[in-house]
């Protein structure tokens, strides 16, 4: 699913115009890449929450030259997926 698939899903299922439904999602999207790029954590029970993790510099190696170079220190997002929706999404592989 993309994110006009989503889109498309909260429009049929809510009864929304496209266009509502399209706010909604950038605006949800949005709240999110904010509250994460200011170090915050979001967390939607039942779901999951989305971190920032903070990695330090180090020295790694150019694969193809062998050729030693500083990685500098970076932070990424990271998803943490919650407890009901690793086993609904275990409960479909069973069946």
């Amino acid at each position: 699913m993309n994110r006009s698939d989503l889109i498309n899903a909260l429009k049929e299922k809510a009864n929304l115009s496209r266009k509502d439904s399209e706010k909604i999602v950038d605006t949800f999207f949005q709240t999110i890449t904010d509250t994460l790029a200011s170090g915050e954590r979001v967390e939607i029970r039942g779901f999951g929450s989305f971190t920032v993790k903070k990695y330090k510099p180090y020295t790694g190696r150019n694969p193809k030259t062998g050729v030693q170079i500083r990685v500098p220190a970076k932070k990424l997002p990271f998803f943490k997926v919650g407890k009901e929706l690793k086993e609904m999404v275990d409960l479909e592989e069973d069946e």
